[in-house]
């Protein structure tokens, strides 16, 4: 709830930027980021920086090239997402997070009941992931014509 006492705990005017991650954030999300393979180059970027550098773009909006020049280079930060969007590290955070607040609101870890209505079911039975496929398909110019066509030729 919120209340004058819980203000102060909300207050981000002393970090950086506001999508800084303060030492009590970090200290929930670091023990979720898999230590650096061994045998390579040891690990010389900060993670907690690259961090805030995708909590910037989230916060922001921003485009990978107006990263402040503060944070570390767009490509670390770029490199560091796609390494842990593949290997899950990103869905690891959210569900220890999620079940975190789950249990600070009184709750069991995992919801015990779903609703779902009659329009999702529909869309589930017209969709699924071979429309999606369809969907996000960039259509491509035909090099015998000069229409449009989609990138799945049909008969």
């Amino acid at each position: 709830m919120w209340t004058t006492e819980k203000r102060g705990l909300y207050n981000r005017s002393d970090l950086r930027y506001e999508s800084d991650l303060t030492d009590e954030e970090w200290s929930e999300i670091e023990p979720e980021i898999p230590p650096a393979k061994p045998g390579g180059n040891k690990r010389t970027v900060n993670l907690r920086e690259v961090v805030n550098g995708l909590m910037y773009i989230l916060s922001t909006g921003c485009q990978w090239n107006a990263i402040p020049r503060v944070l570390p280079p767009k490509s670390t930060i770029h490199d560091y997402f796609d390494r842990w969007r593949d290997d899950r590290t990103l869905d690891h955070i959210h569900h220890s997070l999620y079940v975190k607040c789950r249990e600070q609101m009184g709750r069991q870890p995992s919801p015990s009941a779903a609703v779902i209505d009659g329009q999702s079911v529909k869309s589930a039975e017209k969709g699924g992931p071979a429309s999606m496929f369809m969907a996000m398909t960039r259509a491509r110019k035909s090099r015998g014509r000069n229409d449009t066509s989609s990138s799945i030729h049909r008969d």
